[in-house]
């Protein structure tokens, strides 16, 4: 299995996943397909529109992952939250979802929101099938 991340928001983002296959993040796909993010669209997020966000793993923060696994991901979100500003104005927000794929349809297990470029990367926790709003 795989551990997949989703971002949700109210606008169209282009996909740069055949530019960037080897870079480190990029949006586009990697481990979903067509059905996972209907259903994480569906199940998950209160947005128009869903994307996998690919890193060639899902974006966990948490005290029962590694702490490689955890440094990794602070330093994808730290990109990601930098991708998603150049997209969002002032009042938008968008939504981080990461789960195992085939488990988008499952209940979620918490929510937190975040003010998107105002938070302390090292006090925040993300465990997987958690609803993350990043607000801008």
């Amino acid at each position: 299995m795989s551990l997949a991340s989703y971002i949700g928001c109210n606008i169209e983002i282009p996909s740069n996943d055949e530019e960037y296959k080897e870079d480190f993040f990029y949006i586009g796909s990697c481990f979903a397909g067509e059905n996972d993010l209907f259903n994480v669209k569906k199940y998950q997020f209160t947005t128009s529109y869903a994307y996998e966000v690919s890193s060639h793993w899902g974006i966990v923060i948490s005290e029962y992952t590694t702490p490689d696994i955890c440094a990794e991901s602070k330093k994808k979100l730290i990109e990601l939250c930098e991708i998603m500003d150049s997209y969002l104005g002032k009042g938008d927000f968008f939504e981080l979802y990461s789960c195992w794929v085939g488990e988008e349809t499952e209940k979620r297990e918490g929510g937190i929101s975040l003010q998107m470029n105002n938070f302390d990367i090292q006090q925040i926790e993300i465990p997987e099938k958690t609803l993350v709003r990043f607000e801008k």
